[in-house]
């Protein structure tokens, strides 16, 4: 049976992938590595780059030959520089992702989806908000985001950051309730208290009898709140706004 990865196909996840990928290397290479980076406190461009690089060997190491967290090379060889960096490690990367089928087992982890197509899928959005991020650090035009990858990026940031890793932290809400985002033609609620901490994809009208309801005219804006790459107050928000309020924090304490 195929599973249901998310709301994007797995071949424009693999290639959107290797665009990000050269993106991101692009604006490093064209960025100074001092640069304080606004969404992560007390790291650099560098450290960012240095971050990206790694989890590629990180993740291509566990799927291939099932080596453990401190078993890759963390650093540039020298004089490799960051850029080579990550080209080397995406493009490694790269190649195992496409010698599996998206079907095929692979170790994560988020038990509902134990494939190839996890990683696909998290890889893309882990390289996408960096890219963001290089840009915000360096000052530069930002290149904007595919609608389509926006949508599988809010996707990703409710059903399995708010939906699974919060409650693996064993984080809560302090005030139960629920959030309706609403992007494009794709709805969700994302539902927190103290006893519960979900989400999942619903209809526009289910998103609408939320107590708060998030929208905003591109998709993009949404996925950037969701990751923490723009204010609180950047999107719209119908209702008390505490829900959404807290979503935007929790979410903060998921994706640090």
């Amino acid at each position: 049976m195929s599973r249901e990865h998310g709301p994007v196909d797995q071949g424009r996840l693999l290639t959107a992938l290797g665009i990000e990928g050269r993106l991101l290397a692009e604006a490093v290479h064209a960025a100074p590595i001092e640069a304080p980076v606004p969404a992560c406190p007390g790291w650099s461009l560098g450290e960012v780059a240095r971050h990206v690089g790694s989890l590629y060997r990180m993740v291509r190491r566990r799927l291939a030959d099932g080596r453990g967290p401190d078993d890759w090379q963390r650093d540039p060889e020298p004089g490799q520089g960051l850029t080579g960096y990550l080209e080397t490690g995406l493009t490694e990367l790269l190649d195992e992702l496409a010698a599996h089928d998206p079907e095929d087992h692979a170790d994560t982890w988020w038990p509902a989806d134990p494939t190839y197509g996890f990683w696909r899928r998290r890889m893309l959005h882990e390289t996408l908000v960096h890219r963001v991020d290089v840009e915000q650090a360096a000052g530069a035009e930002p290149r904007g985001i595919d609608e389509d990858l926006a949508i599988d990026g809010i996707d990703e940031a409710l059903t399995l950051w708010f939906g699974q890793k919060l409650p693996m932290l064993g984080l809560t809400g302090t005030k139960a309730g629920s959030v309706g985002v609403r992007a494009g033609a794709h709805s969700w609620i994302a539902r927190a208290g103290p006893d519960v901490t979900e989400a999942w994809r619903c209809s526009a009208e289910e998103a609408e009898a939320a107590d708060d309801v998030v929208t905003a005219g591109e998709p993009e804006r949404i996925y950037l709140w969701l990751w923490g790459r723009s204010s609180l107050t950047s999107v719209t928000v119908r209702g008390v706004h505490d829900q959404a309020a807290q979503l935007w924090a929790l979410l903060r304490l998921a994706t640090r």
